[in-house]
């Protein structure tokens, strides 16, 4: 029996003793936590990595390796994870320079991205890291546009891009970005009006564009709940709408701004008086200039109308008597009427009527037109007010009226108008003809010079007018700094047209094949670029536009090129004028052939994979100064692609390919790295190209190994540098 007991004493002291051995252990495990040494997640390593030697791998950021190393548990500067995930970077004010790599979107759990106050130069990436919270690239010397992979970044709430060099119109990749609550692009070199995806800022308080070279009206802030607003020393004219005039903290000197808020829209005109007997209505409400010193006092309002009331006396309340009267008094006499007659006659007698009044109002119309002076036209060169979203209705072949579904924002002319800019269409102002119509260049009143597209009536029929207008709708939408934007177009008397911003140095193809000053002025780096711009244009064009954007006519000749030898796509959106004339057109749609993708030639479908090709091969014109198609070569060479693909592989047949005019003046691993992207785009079977995302990729890494190479040649004795001109560089935005 005791030893029972001693036995059940044993055993409760050690079950307590368990119990608090593991709760020992739980606390001891819990205050080791913070101790643990975590493994960075590797994609996050790499990110790190790439952006360590863009910086020139500075001393300032200690820990950091450009191989190896352990960013969370080794404590990298400014580097904060959480887990083994970087959340946050904070480098600011290092006196950091270089570039920003390539790989900044391997960083997708990082929230806060401040590198502010340094030197970091070249273009902001393309890829940016895709959850961020907060950006701040401020009071750097980054160069270019806003990357649209901008317009992915739906959790960004703190974007500021000021004190840069940035340039170009700022790109409309704000849709998507609701939750952001403050902007700041001041004192950068952006051009152009303000996007119309600005519109869908619904939480932006603080925005901030002051010393730009802005230009265009303000209305596309009214819906924004903003605070501050500071657009001070732009070009913004017209007037300063209502709704920003109510903003907290409103700066706007420096513009062309008119002087005030704008002025109320005038009164409807006073609808026609039932009797004679009845005088004027009361006047309207005052809809006063609202300035910082507050609006109209209501009691002024109720003051006036009182006094109205009073005025109308005895001889207005026997007005409104003989009018009510009266309004009694004639439906019974049509009724009474009506009793009396063939239901027939009276409805005879109404549609004759209907008829003559038409007729009528069709030749007051006609009339009117006709008096107008043939110089009047230049009148109609006003665009509409940036508010107003043009819509044309039309007559369709039944006599119903047909309306274009999609909101059209380019600007609406007549064809008088156009008329006069391009001195009638002579040919003097033709600039160039291409598969649906001719160019002109029109010299417009304001100064500006357009590129008006006459498109032939063989192409688009009368009964197609509102799908002419749906595709000018969806052309006039498309926003990126390398596409041609549509600025205007014409539905009149049977004549369609588009008016396109002129790009005045020319087209690649005629610069390649045609004019020897232009080809060397193609240097190696100037043919990356270009080919990159493009690529950046199809890339939007394919997966940024919504549903995507199949180009169909990707050719050297439909990529114009600036004094800045930038490129810029032109005819985007115009396959859709072209959908019912396809068979008569694939002689002359992509090219002559040339371009064309082995899918279309043999089924006639074409998609976006088929434009990857079509960009491989001008990357291949590119790369050789070769045509796509020339028949005066010998046979075995008269097809581009077939000749040159066998050989992009082959170091030594690649160089004897390259274009003469370049004297051999090109870094022979950025040659092979150009050639290995055509490779993969002219792949005759669909499914193996990449996407254009990935060949902008590919493309913008070249570019990056190029520069740390040859940044690394300046630095580093013996080290193997690239056969570049000297005067000129490696390093390009991207």
């Amino acid at each position: 029996m005791k030893m029972a007991r001693q036995i059940e004493h044993f055993c409760r002291f050690s079950a307590e003793s368990a119990v608090f051995f593991s709760l020992l252990v739980v606390i001891l495990v819990f205050a080791a936590l913070p101790f643990v040494r975590s493994t960075t997640h590797p994609a996050d390593v790499s990110g790190l990595q790439v952006l360590y030697t863009s910086l020139n791998n500075p001393s300032q950021l200690t820990n950091w390796k450009s191989n190896g190393g352990d960013p969370c548990a080794e404590s990298w500067k400014g580097v904060t994870c959480e887990g083994s995930s970087v959340v946050s970077i904070e480098i600011s004010s290092l006196r950091l320079s270089g570039s920003l790599g390539y790989l900044l979107s391997n960083l997708v759990s990082l929230k806060n991205f401040d590198l502010s106050n340094n030197n970091i130069h070249e273009a902001i990436p393309y890829q940016l890291p895709p959850n961020l919270t907060s950006l701040n690239l401020a009071a750097n010397n980054l160069t270019g546009n806003l990357p649209y992979s901008l317009s992915s970044m739906v959790s960004l709430n703190y974007l500021n891009m000021s004190r840069n060099s940035l340039s170009t119109p700022i790109g409309d990749v704000f849709a998507n970005l609701t939750k952001l609550k403050t902007l700041d692009l001041s004192f950068n070199n952006l051009s152009g009006d303000l996007p119309n995806s600005f519109t869908s800022l619904t939480s932006l308080s603080s925005l901030y564009l002051q010393n730009n070279q802005l230009t265009g009206s303000l209305s596309v802030l009214t819906s924004s709940p903003l605070n501050t607003l500071n657009v001070a020393h732009n070009h913004f004219s017209g007037w300063i709408p209502q709704e920003l005039v109510k903003i907290h903290t409103l700066i706007y000197d420096g513009n062309s701004l008119a002087n005030g808020p704008a002025p109320p829209p005038p009164p409807p005109p006073p609808s026609p008086s039932p009797s004679p007997s009845y005088t004027t209505p009361p006047p309207r409400k005052s809809h006063g200039n609202h300035t910082r010193g507050g609006a109209t006092s209501p009691k002024t309002s109720g003051s006036s109308n009182s006094t109205s009331d009073k005025e109308l006396g005895t001889e207005t309340t026997v007005a409104i008597i003989l009018g009510v009267v009266l309004l009694i008094l004639v439906p019974a006499l049509a009724f009474f009427f009506c009793s009396r007659k063939n239901r027939k006659e009276v409805a005879q007698a109404c549609t004759t009527g209907s008829q003559q009044a038409i007729k009528m109002t069709g030749n007051a119309e006609m009339q009117e037109q006709r008096a107008k002076p043939a110089n009047a036209s230049v009148i109609d060169l006003r665009p509409p007010p940036v508010e107003k979203i043009a819509e044309e209705r039309l007559q369709g072949s039944n006599g119903s009226m047909k309306q274009a579904k999609s909101p059209i924002t380019a600007t609406s002319y007549t064809v008088a108008a156009l008329q006069t800019v391009t001195d009638s269409f002579s040919q003097d102002s033709l600039m160039g003809e291409g598969s649906i119509g001719s160019v002109y260049k029109g010299e417009f009143p304001n100064g500006k010079t357009m590129a008006v597209k006459k498109i032939d009536n063989s192409v688009l029929s009368l009964q197609e007018e509102v799908s002419f207008l749906e595709a000018v709708s969806n052309m006039s939408g498309l926003r990126h700094p390398n596409i041609v934007r549509l600025v205007g177009y014409c539905a009149q008397h049977g004549q369609r047209l588009l008016v396109y911003e002129h790009v005045r140095k020319g087209n690649l193809h005629d610069m390649l094949h045609f004019s020897e000053n232009s080809c060397k002025m193609l240097t190696w780096n100037a043919r990356v670029r270009i080919a990159l711009g493009t690529a950046r244009a199809l890339e939007y064009l394919h997966e940024v536009c919504l549903p995507p954007v199949v180009h169909r006519n990707l050719k050297s000749a439909n990529i114009l090129v600036d004094e800045e030898l930038s490129p810029h796509l032109s005819d985007c959106g115009l396959a859709a004028l072209t959908a019912n004339t396809e068979r008569k057109l694939t002689t002359e749609m992509v090219g002559s052939f040339g371009y064309s993708a082995p899918e279309f030639a043999l089924t006639g479908i074409y998609t976006v994979k088929s434009d990857v090709y079509s960009f491989g091969v001008v990357m291949l014109e590119l790369l050789t100064g070769r045509k796509p198609l020339d028949r005066s070569r010998a046979r075995a060479e008269q097809w581009l692609v077939r000749w040159a693909t066998p050989q992009l592989h082959d170091i030594d047949a690649l160089a004897k390919m390259v274009d003469p005019s370049l004297n051999g003046m090109y870094p022979a691993k950025s040659l092979s790295r150009f050639a290995d992207i055509i490779a993969l785009c002219v792949q005759p079977e669909p499914e193996f190209r990449p996407p254009m995302s990935e060949v902008v990729q590919q493309l913008v890494r070249l570019i990056q190994r190029a520069s740390i190479l040859k940044r690394r040649s300046r630095d580093e004795p013996g080290f193997p540098a690239y056969k570049t001109p000297e005067h000129e560089s490696i390093d390009m935005p991207f």
